[in-house]
């Protein structure tokens, strides 16, 4: 049962018969969405949409509701059709290989995944993947392929690049971003008496600053001793936010590549 939205089957294996399920209907704690679904008056509204729609919530919204980290510029409701089901199928997402049966409301994670693959930029989605990664340190990315199922070679390709490490989805596109511009990334080192950091280039430490993060005084303090530290240490810091990853990286390629243009970034004895 997922957002306050069930099937028949999942309200039958909680204990409630055909009779039960009309009266909750007449007695308005049910509404009925489609032929076998139902939803309560506090139900998601999102997710009701796509079982009202004839599918399930899957794709970019579903990995939203999992709480992974989206990227803007997908607001639109995502929803994947049943392979049982007689919809239009332009309107809604398909991951690779043939349509799943829709047996929840929210596809789990890597179903999810699969549909959005196709439907995101690559760096975008290998941020989500690492996003999910992160957040179940259990699962590993072999885990993840048995679970979507069908994994064609262009979808294994991208799941080479991503990283459970990375603690952000500004961590993953910063490094994307950074190897593809020809660099080396070290990704969450442990630099002495400085602690763990996001990524390493050469001396180059980076660290991607989350406005939650930056609004927290302990982390406020805490940061800056790390940055004195780190000088003492002879490294050189570079803070970047949300807004310069994703709304002004030009500028941030342009500094990375000034400090190794003059040699700055390279350690030496």
């Amino acid at each position: 049962m997922e957002r306050g939205v069930f099937s028949t089957a999942e309200l039958q294996r909680v204990g409630y018969d055909d009779w039960q399920i009309r009266k909750e209907i007449r007695d308005g704690r049910l509404i009925r969405l489609r032929a076998g679904w139902y939803a309560t008056a506090a139900a998601d509204r999102v997710v009701a949409e796509a079982v009202r729609r004839g599918g399930a919530l899957s794709c970019v919204s579903a990995l939203k509701c999992h709480g992974l980290w989206v990227p803007p510029g997908y607001d639109r409701v995502h929803a994947r059709a049943s392979k049982h089901g007689k919809h239009k199928r332009t309107l809604f997402c398909q991951g690779p290989g043939r349509a799943l049966p829709v047996l929840t409301a929210l596809d789990p994670i890597p179903i999810a995944l699969g549909c959005a693959a196709k439907c995101m930029t690559e760096e975008d989605w290998i941020a989500v993947c690492d996003s999910a990664l992160n957040k179940d340190r259990r699962v590993s990315i072999a885990e993840l392929q048995r679970e979507m199922g069908v994994v064609p070679a262009w979808l294994r390709d991208m799941m080479a690049k991503c990283d459970p490490r990375s603690q952000s989805g500004t961590e993953t596109l910063t490094r994307l971003r950074l190897r593809a511009a020809g660099f080396t990334v070290h990704v969450q080192p442990e630099i002495p008496d400085v602690g763990w950091v996001d990524l390493r280039v050469g001396r180059l430490l980076i660290e991607c600053d989350s406005e939650r993060h930056h609004t927290s005084l302990e982390n406020y303090r805490n940061d800056r001793r790390r940055d004195r530290n780190a000088l003492l240490g002879r490294w050189l810091t570079m803070r970047i936010t949300y807004d310069d990853v994703l709304y002004g990286w030009d500028d941030v390629l342009a500094d990375v590549r000034a400090i190794a243009r003059t040699g700055r970034h390279r350690i030496r004895p």
